[in-house]
Formats: structure tokens, C-alpha cells, sequence
């Protein structure tokens, strides 16, 4: 029970941060950590240890969202995006809490799986490999698609910043 504690104390803000990184609510957020945990406390010893205890939390946690989705009727759309380059750098832009505001806005807006990538690199701060493992996929499948996240990212803020002048 200790051990379960010192996980809840661990990872219970990156948890905490993921689920309302794509759901945009706090209650929901906090409704899908609390339901995290209580399975993970009923299913600890089924942990095999072949991935981190952050990655099995993040794909609990993943999938209790998804549950709720279809519980709530909620359609996620599983659409592809092209790349695009553009000039503009996403570490600059969260400089300032009005630019990072703008930044989780766009992140939120992004179609499924690029949304949940970036969440779990940026928010989650897990590897490739461990955003890869959770999606069924490799490494490498998640390093492009969160690079086409990012490119969409910029082609977004760069419209923005366009209007604006």
C-alpha cells in the first residue's frame, strides 16, 4: 500500500496533466485520475514491469479517457495531417502565459493521435518509445507523428500571427 502511495504522490500531477491536456476539463480530469489510480491499486500485481510504471499509469489513464468518450458518445476522429514547414519555434512561444495559453488552445484543437502525442511528450514527458508502446507502434511512428503535430502547431500559430498584422 506504501508503494501505491509513493506512486499517487510520483505521478499524480503528470497524470493529472495528461488527461486534462486532451480532455480541456478539470472535473473530467480529475474524475479520470482518481479512476486511474483505483485501477491501477486493483491491478497492480498484474504489472509485468515490461514497460515504466509511468507509461502502464499514462495507458490506464489513456484508456479510462477513451472509456469515457464512448460512455459520453464523444466521437474521436483519427484523421492524418500534411506536413508543412514553417519558421516559427514552439519553446519560444510559451515564453509568456498568453502565448503558452494560445499554444494548449491549438494543442486541444488537434485531431487524434497528434493532440494525444504531444500531450504525452510535452505534458507526460515520456520518450518516443513510450508514447510508441502505449499506441500499439513503434518509436519512430511516434517521433513523426508528433513532428507533424508540431509542424501543424506552427502552421496554425503562423496564420494567427499573419491576421494579426
Amino acid at each position: 500500500m506504501a508503494q501505491l502511495e509513493e506512486l499517487y504522490n510520483m505521478y499524480f500531477k503528470d497524470v493529472y496533466h495528461f488527461i486534462y491536456s486532451i480532455a480541456n476539463d478539470k472535473n473530467i480530469a480529475e474524475d479520470i485520475t482518481a479512476e486511474t489510480f483505483l485501477k491501477a491499486l486493483k491491478s497492480i500485481q498484474s504489472f509485468k514491469g515490461k514497460s515504466d510504471i509511468k507509461t502502464w499509469l499514462f495507458q490506464i489513464a489513456k484508456n479510462s479517457y477513451y472509456s469515457y468518450l464512448r460512455k459520453n458518445k464523444t466521437a474521436v476522429s483519427y484523421d492524418s495531417m500534411p506536413e508543412e514547414k514553417s519558421g516559427i519555434d514552439i519553446g519560444e512561444k510559451l515564453i509568456s502565459d498568453e502565448e503558452a495559453m494560445e499554444v494548449q488552445e491549438i494543442i486541444h484543437n488537434l485531431p487524434e493521435p497528434y493532440k494525444e502525442v504531444v500531450s504525452l511528450r510535452i505534458f507526460g514527458e515520456l520518450t518516443f518509445k513510450q508514447i510508441g508502446s502505449l499506441f500499439g507502434k513503434n518509436d519512430n511512428w511516434a517521433c513523426v507523428t508528433f513532428y507533424r503535430a508540431k509542424e501543424k502547431i506552427k502552421k496554425i500559430m503562423e496564420a494567427k500571427d499573419e491576421s494579426n498584422m
